[in-house]
């Protein structure tokens, strides 16, 4: 099949594992929104700044010219959304100027990522999946927030952060077209993109029993 049918497949197979997201309710009775949006945030924190990184590593290994220049676009998007979340949660009363996410190691999916190795691969599991899972739970989370009253923290997501990060989906799904263009790299790009879902969705699980939240915010 060419690129545009493969991604077209992608999609389906993707859009099949993330339907169960749909039935996860916005926030359970009783809720203490308070604490679990500062935790959620700090969640927030250390997804971004593991994007952040993951594209700067990329972006030297990578050969195309065109995907080498959207991941220094990405690296500076997530850094940007680490500083604007860092300074809501000092806003929140968080002392967050000095936190660093990853103190205590990076997640499973970051050093699953670090693995890949051809730009296919890569895009079908950063760009295209995680931003994909991002999508979907990042609007979730806006309707979470605004829920609990904090509207601040739904605008920085709703005017920001999600249309960012519904731009680094909407590249991975062109450069998916013009580069998952043989047997050998779609077979790749569909076994990375499954792999994400999988330590998305372990990740996802830690999290809500972290927070008492299922609406967790991605990048």
């Amino acid at each position: 099949m060419n690129g545009a049918e493969f991604v077209e497949q992608l999609q389906r197979e993707m859009d099949a594992v993330l339907a169960k997201l749909d039935t996860v309710p916005v926030a359970p009775p009783g809720q203490e929104y308070a604490s679990a949006i500062q935790e959620l945030l700090k969640i927030a924190l250390k997804s971004e700044l593991e994007a952040s990184e993951m594209a700067a590593l990329w972006m030297s290994t990578t050969p195309e010219l065109d995907v080498k220049l959207a991941l220094a676009r990405q690296c500076g998007d997530e850094a940007r959304h680490f500083l604007m979340i860092q300074q809501r949660l000092q806003q929140l009363g968080v002392e967050a100027r000095n936190l660093n996410p990853v103190a205590h190691g990076y997640s499973p999916l970051y050093h699953y990522l670090r693995t890949l190795h051809s730009t296919a691969e890569r895009l079908a599991a950063g760009q295209f999946a995680r931003e994909g899972i991002a999508q979907k739970v990042n609007l979730q989370f806006i309707a979470y927030v605004e829920q609990s009253g904090d509207e601040q923290t739904a605008r920085m997501f709703r005017e920001t952060i999600a249309p960012e990060e519904d731009a680094h989906h909407e590249f991975a799904v062109r450069m998916l077209q013009k580069y998952a263009n043989t047997p050998d790299a779609q077979e790749k790009a569909r076994a990375a993109m499954h792999k994400t879902l999988s330590l998305a969705d372990e990740l996802r699980e830690v999290a809500a029993e972290r927070t008492g939240a299922a609406v967790i915010p991605a990048s």
